[in-house]
């Protein structure tokens, strides 16, 4: 046991360091995982015997639930409703049409059995939501045409369509099922799995809402629980329980939650051990000498999946809906096939039915090689087809991002000798985490911008986090739509609730910006010089004006089709070139090209101020 434990602490040890790695090297961490997994397998170095495919199949499909439930949580339906029908559409016609087309290319083309061609295609018919999520935020994908929430959702809800087709065609295969049980099984899946969802979810909230849980952590126990329940329930009674819990966690991550953000840190964790798990355990299942008898198949099946079987699904349902050409062509690129696609594999092969061919491995090599031709190319191909929105921050679909928070409010007087007496307020560095809301001069109350400079007497009010939030002062984001009711009218005239407008950012003003960078130790705080590529002329992405305060860091980072200029203006950083570390200090310039990595660190009392440019190369 001792053993086993030592080995797992290295596995995770290894994980977490190819995670880091994966940035630099330019693939995706699931991959490396799943390379892993392999070196550790029975065909790898460290040569671990293990070929059990049942037990294998219960804790990926353990680690699944947490997986789609975060999937579902992590989800924003507000700004997913624009594409809300189109991924609906995706994720279930979309699913059968590729499980379809990929069936009949297996039985005319691979000269695989009939059943057993649409149980492959059934298999490998859903796109991944851990590999899709993963690439989405470590690469922070701002795609416009709110491509992302359309990806999010799709790959959050088609697993559980596919899981339904594998079940129905493993059914048939067993010769157990008539047209009447086939419409009972179709209706259970959808019917009960929804239901369940929709019914677990609406107790936890009741629940919450009158049952105050005081001991620290038992919240997210709780979570936890639900996420299992919601599972379990609607699979016990037939029902589709990968269905269940997306929609259970949906449901809870667009609820008010207290606690939420302990609760996404949390799941963050969670599902990121789970990814590990299931991944490193689906490399370590594999034979790597298995895979030169499937390569010929697996290489075709892969090839017809990207370049005709997806584009040809998402085609169907886009175009109808009046796509663009580019977002079709993103959309069809961005079907990356993941973990479902495996642990659906092995139902497969512990089911009784009988399969002539090694769908394991087959759909193994497909998931190798989706994993790492599409998710390597998806950042290039986004800017090949001109997809990035600069404006936009693909961080703001996902219900952890913080647009909520709460605060309190802090006055104080301008005096004299304050060091920002005379200053305009884009030239002050805010304390992190804090607004100017109002200026009050001579009694009168002013709405300042960043043109607005402070003079002696005016009175200041900032809203800053505040350290409890029993008092319920909630500060909130929004983005003001078409269809709102605020585009266009006065403030006066705005009805919103009893809720206080305290702040309007216009795209068109310098934005003042707090954030974590790349991983980096503390935040770093940023002046956007020019706010997207459009005011640089397509020439680059990004021109700031950049603080760093003591032991605050811009994380390691590697630039792929563009390079990075840093030009020191004040104080002194500890810069790393590629691993190699060097001081730089007020004047000293610094220049990151496309295929190299770079980081930032302030060691300093003294705030590091720097000019960061980044130009596409």
């Amino acid at each position: 046991m001792t053993v086993v434990l030592i080995i797992a602490s290295v596995v995770i040890f290894a994980c977490v360091v190819f995670n880091r790695l994966s940035s630099k090297i330019g693939i995706p961490a699931l991959l490396a995982f799943i390379l892993l997994g392999m070196v550790f397998g029975s065909d790898g170095i460290v040569r671990i015997p293990f070929d059990d495919y049942v037990f294998a199949e219960r804790i990926c499909s353990v680690a699944l639930i947490f997986i789609m439930f975060y999937g579902g949580f992590g989800t924003k339906i507000s700004l997913a409703k624009p594409v809300l029908a189109k991924a609906v559409l995706l994720s279930s016609l979309g699913t059968f049409f590729t499980a379809a087309l990929v069936g009949l290319f297996c039985r005319f083309v691979l000269k695989i059995s009939l059943l057993e061609s649409f149980l492959i295609g059934s298999v490998i018919s859903s796109t991944d939501a851990a590999s899709v999520f993963s690439i989405l935020r470590s690469k922070r994908l701002n795609l416009k045409y709110n491509c992302a929430s359309l990806l999010e959702v799709e790959s959050g809800s088609n697993d559980p369509f596919a899981y339904m087709l594998t079940v129905i065609v493993l059914t048939l295969m067993n010769g157990k099922m008539s047209g009447a049980s086939a419409a009972y099984m179709l209706f259970a899946q959808i019917v009960y799995g929804a239901l369940a969802g929709a019914l677990t979810a609406y107790i936890a909230l009741v629940f919450l809402k009158n049952f105050k849980i005081s001991s620290a952590g038992f919240d997210m126990i709780f979570i936890v629980g639900i996420a299992i329940l919601s599972y379990a329930l609607p699979t016990y009674f037939g029902g589709n329980g990968y269905l269940s819990v997306y929609i259970t966690g949906i449901i809870l991550g667009n609820a008010k939650l207290s606690n939420k953000q302990g609760l996404v840190n949390f799941f963050d964790g969670i599902t990121s051990l789970m990814q590990m798990v299931l991944f490193f355990l689906l490399g370590l299942l594999s034979f790597p000498s298995k895979l030169g008898a499937v390569s010929l198949s697996g290489l075709l099946l892969a090839l017809f999946l990207t370049f005709a079987a997806r584009p040809v699904a998402v085609s169907l349902i886009m175009f109808p809906l009046r796509c663009r050409f580019k977002e079709f062509l993103f959309v069809s690129w961005a079907g990356m096939r993941g973990a479902a696609s495996i642990v659906f594999a092995i139902m497969a092969v512990i089911n009784p039915a009988v399969v002539d061919n090694d769908i394991f491995h087959i759909v193994f090599f497909v998931v190798l090689f989706s994993i790492l031709v599409q998710g390597s190319l998806i950042p290039k191909i986004a800017r090949a087809l001109d997809m990035i929105d600069e404006k936009a921050d693909v961080m703001k679909t996902f219900t952890d991002y913080t647009d909520e928070v709460a605060v309190q409010f802090i006055e104080f007087k301008i005096l004299p000798g304050h060091p920002w007496l005379n200053r305009q307020i884009r030239d002050i560095i805010l304390p992190p985490e804090s607004i100017l809301v109002l200026l009050i001069r001579n009694g009168e109350k002013i709405v300042p911008n960043g043109r607005t400079t402070l003079l002696e007497g005016d009175e200041l009010v900032l809203s800053g986090r505040a350290a409890d939030s029993s008092n319920q002062v909630h500060l909130y984001e929004m983005t003001v739509g078409e269809n709102d009711g605020f585009e266009g009218k006065a403030l006066k005239d705005v009805s919103y609730d009893s809720k206080l407008i305290i702040m309007i950012r216009r795209k068109n003003e310098r934005i003042h910006e707090t954030k974590q960078a790349f991983g980096g130790m503390g935040m770093l705080e940023a002046d956007r010089i020019l706010n997207d590529a459009d005011e640089m002329q397509g020439k680059g992405r990004l021109f700031n004006h950049i603080y760093l305060r003591k032991n605050c860091e811009v994380g390691w980072h590697v630039h792929q089709g563009d390079g990075e200029v840093y030009y020191i203006l004040k104080g002194r950083g500890e810069y790393s070139d590629n691993g190699t570390l060097t001081t730089l200090e007020a004047g000293d310039v610094a220049f990151c090209p496309s295929g190299e990595g770079h980081s930032i660190i302030n060691r300093d009392d003294e705030t590091l101020e720097m000019i960061a440019l980044v130009l596409y190369m």
